[in-house]
């Protein structure tokens, strides 16, 4: 694939979101803590969702934190404030997906540019890849802060197509989340989706160019610039 850069989604791409339930166990115990995390993550993305498409932009962080109340109250949980920021701040120590650490050194020893897209709020991202020791391996680090919306708004895209001052075509875009992958390839990248689940393909069109399970993969597809 020839580009000119690649550009990664943040949680669940690079961050293991599942890295969420060792303190959810410890606070609600296994069976609660099973419960909670999906729906917290699809809570999550679902208000991103109406947030972008009622044009009332809330930032990340606190739909993350309205998206745990509900997650709570769906499992039946009340948690005192300081339990309850325990649960809210495992957002800070994500662990990094291993493939997601052997695909950025591969594509930083080829001198691959690379960025990350995310919809989290920039401080939040800094401190996850930070601490997950990513950020030494990447390039630059980009929010949706900036334009007020939340992927796959095409608008998103744009900005970080603008900041590459490069084409969409020249722009490879991973992801692990197939709406995600979706809505980049429908603005123009060349998408490289992380189907590590096994999930089906998005029946939605457009595809992505490729498919994959695992990062490892991509220094190959991606080659040297």
């Amino acid at each position: 694939m020839n580009v000119d850069a690649v550009i990664f989604d943040l949680f669940g791409t690079l961050l293991d979101i599942a890295s969420l339930r060792s303190v959810a166990v410890t606070i609600l115990g296994e069976e609660r803590a099973a419960q909670l995390i999906p729906c917290w993550r699809d809570k999550q993305i679902a208000y991103s969702f109406a947030a972008t498409l009622m044009d009332r932009y809330v930032d990340f962080d606190t739909l993350t934190s309205l998206a745990l109340d509900y997650a709570l109250a769906s499992v039946g949980a009340s948690l005192e404030s300081d339990a309850r920021r325990m649960l809210a701040d495992g957002w800070l120590s994500l662990r990094p997906h291993p493939d997601a650490t052997l695909a950025l050194e591969g594509l930083r020893s080829r001198g691959m540019r690379t960025a990350v897209l995310t919809n989290g709020t920039l401080a939040t991202a800094k401190r996850a890849l930070a601490n997950s020791g990513l950020d030494a391996l990447l390039g630059d680090i980009w929010s949706v802060e900036e334009v007020r919306r939340f992927k796959p708004s095409p608008q998103v895209y744009g900005f970080a197509a603008g900041r590459l001052s490069a084409p969409a075509g020249r722009i490879a875009f991973v992801s692990s989340n197939g709406w995600d992958a979706t809505g980049a390839a429908a603005f123009g990248f060349r998408v490289i989706w992380c189907n590590r689940s096994g999930a089906p393909r998005e029946t939605l069109p457009p595809q992505p160019a490729h498919v994959v399970t695992s990062l490892e993969a991509l220094p190959q597809i991606l080659g040297a610039p």
